[in-house]
């Protein structure tokens, strides 16, 4: 039941995610979700569109999160990890991803702004010209986001499996040698 309840709050904490950064690209760049997407909603509001792109985008992206996640939990016969033990590294790894997102946002920013990077066609033909650097800057912060939650994962899953091995030294110290 722990392993489920791991992957259920990873699915949850992605869709979370999604949603406040959909939220913040929306403003940046409406576009972005209602050209650069495929038409699954009709609506110009980027309130609807971040809520929406929020939970379609992300749930499956914390699916095999959370998958690995309960195995480097739950598997083998070191102590295992709870569900309330993953919330604390679940929240670092989104705030690192919100800081990536971010830095990787503002890269886009610069580097459109300065004509150092630009859309190609076809999508350089159905964004207006005076969005194209928003465009970019929320395509940037999407990106930033899926590579480190990637990355920042697999981290994840590896610490917890190295976390459940200190566990058993903590708990099984070795005798003191006189």
């Amino acid at each position: 039941m722990q392993a489920l309840g791991i992957i259920l709050l990873s699915v949850l904490s992605a869709v979370l995610y999604g949603i406040v950064h959909d939220q913040v690209t929306a403003r940046i760049c409406i576009e972005y979700f209602t050209i650069g997407h495929a038409p699954l909603i009709q609506s110009d509001s980027p309130t609807v569109l971040g809520l929406f792109w929020g939970v379609v985008a992300t749930w499956w992206v914390g699916l095999p999160l959370g998958t690995g996640l309960a195995i480097a939990a739950r598997v083998g016969k070191r102590p295992k990890l709870t569900c309330t033990q993953l919330i604390r590294p679940l929240a670092i790894l989104l705030a690192c991803m919100y800081v990536v997102a971010g830095t990787a946002g503002l890269t886009g920013y610069l580097t459109a702004r300065e004509d150092m990077i630009h859309l190609l066609d076809p999508m350089a033909s159905r964004i207006p010209a005076d969005k194209h650097v928003a465009f970019l800057t929320a395509a940037w912060a999407h990106l930033g986001s899926y590579l480190s939650g990637i990355l920042g994962g697999i981290i994840l899953w590896i610490l917890t499996w190295r976390r459940r091995r200190l566990l058993i030294t903590l708990t099984n110290p070795e005798p003191e040698k006189s």
